[in-house]
């Protein structure tokens, strides 16, 4: 198992510092996300701190930081857009603390939430992995020795919503259209071997949920079978 976990890493493609997709982009997109959900939910539970039991309330939550490196890092993938991390993370979040007090149990309460919210998620066209974290983290406070309430979803609510303003404005204005835009390639040529049915039926075969939406796979493959062409056509062999 280790020799292929290490031939996997060392097959993995390098990621460049710099460009619209580079990691300084997503990590400065990240860092500036946090930062302003903390400094927003700060004062809004500041603010909100003289009525009874929101005095003790966090003002991050942290979930936050898993659903940045999505929004920020690949703001393309179907997991990774504004409705999956606002449902996934406030109705997961909403189930964990439902189960807290439905069950009472630490271990129990956590395993029912994080099963329900998965449920959730996915039938709802929501599914987030942080999701799976809020349901876990808001069923273990609701069972701790601080007892959540329902007045925890102010700042999960505050934190996301901050989160989800801040990616839409910086994606957008560092050249990646968010919430992600699919691309619509020209009708294949006559001659083409490869049809979409041809990949719904090899989706269908492997039976497996891809982190990618297939319309984009479809928009890939007709690209590079256009450029395949093209370079055979001129009689080029390079890139």
């Amino acid at each position: 198992m280790l020799s292929r976990i290490l031939l996997t890493t060392a097959a993995l493609e390098r990621q460049h510092a710099f460009g619209h997709l580079g990691w300084l982009r997503g990590a400065l997109g990240a860092a500036l996300g946090i930062f302003l959900a903390g400094a927003v939910t700060y004062g809004v539970v500041h603010l909100m701190g003289g009525a009874a039991g929101m005095g003790a309330l966090p003002w991050l939550v942290a979930p936050l930081g898993a659903s940045a490196v999505l929004v920020f890092c690949v703001p393309a993938s179907p997991l990774a857009q504004p409705w999956p991390v606002i449902g996934g993370d406030l109705l997961s979040a909403l189930i964990g603390l439902a189960a807290g007090h439905l069950f009472g149990t630490p271990w129990i309460a956590a395993g029912a939430a994080v099963g329900a919210a998965i449920a959730v998620m996915t039938l709802t066209r929501c599914l987030h992995p942080p999701g799976g974290a809020c349901a876990l983290l808001c069923a273990l406070g609701a069972t701790g020795a601080e007892h959540w309430n329902y007045a925890h979803m102010i700042p999960f609510a505050a934190n996301v919503g901050t989160l989800v303003l801040v990616g839409w404005l910086y994606n957008n204005l560092t050249g990646h259209a968010w919430p992600h835009v699919m691309p619509k390639p020209p009708a294949p040529a006559n001659e083409t071997l490869y049809r979409r049915e041809d990949l719904d039926a090899v989706l269908e075969e492997w039976d497996e949920l891809l982190d990618v939406d297939a319309d984009d796979l479809d928009a890939l493959f007709q690209a590079v079978q256009r450029r395949a062409r093209s370079r055979v056509m001129s009689g080029g062999s390079g890139r």
